[in-house]
């Protein structure tokens, strides 16, 4: 599986914009929040209300596909 984050050329424009130690923190986050998004596509179950009489909240958000 492809390993999520940050291009080389996006890594090296934060490093050099916003210094190493800020780039390398900021690239390793956005690559975490990539592998638990991910995660989360991949574990995702949809929820059948099974009770009768109790209609659906009206204000649930809307769910994409993946």
């Amino acid at each position: 599986m492809k390993t999520p984050g940050l291009s080389y050329n996006s890594r090296k424009a934060l490093i050099v914009n916003i210094g190493e130690t800020a780039g390398t923190e900021i690239a390793e986050l956005i690559a975490q929040m990539a592998a638990e998004i991910e995660e989360l596509r991949r574990t995702k179950v949809n929820v059948t209300r099974i009770i009768p009489g109790i209609p659906e909240p009206h204000n649930t958000a809307a769910e994409e596909p993946v």
